[in-house]
């Protein structure tokens, strides 16, 4: 599954923000693939989620793990916070 990940609309990051998480994420971890392109940052998950799940329950499942990357992320870096940050998936 694709993801967005783009500044949050609602805590007013500063312009720098995506290209500082950008640094600290690098292209790759755990089962989620990261790329840069333009003003977001693309994640992509393996499709580990049982079939027998609907699309909605699968696609959470996925917003959730990069969200925990990108706060697990945040956490360690200096000058991040992951409420910056909002994902968004791509279906």
């Amino acid at each position: 599954m694709q993801f967005r990940i783009i500044p949050h609309s609602t805590f007013a990051p500063p312009p720098e923000a995506l290209d500082l998480l950008w640094e600290q994420l690098g292209g790759y971890h755990e089962d989620v693939s990261f790329t840069k392109t333009g003003p977001e940052i693309v994640a992509i998950t393996g499709e580990d989620a049982p079939v027998s799940m609907t699309t909605d329950e699968r696609v959470e499942i996925g917003r959730r793990a990069v969200l925990d990357i990108v706060g697990d992320v945040c956490e360690g870096a200096a000058g991040l916070r992951s409420d910056w940050f909002a994902v968004r998936s791509e279906l």
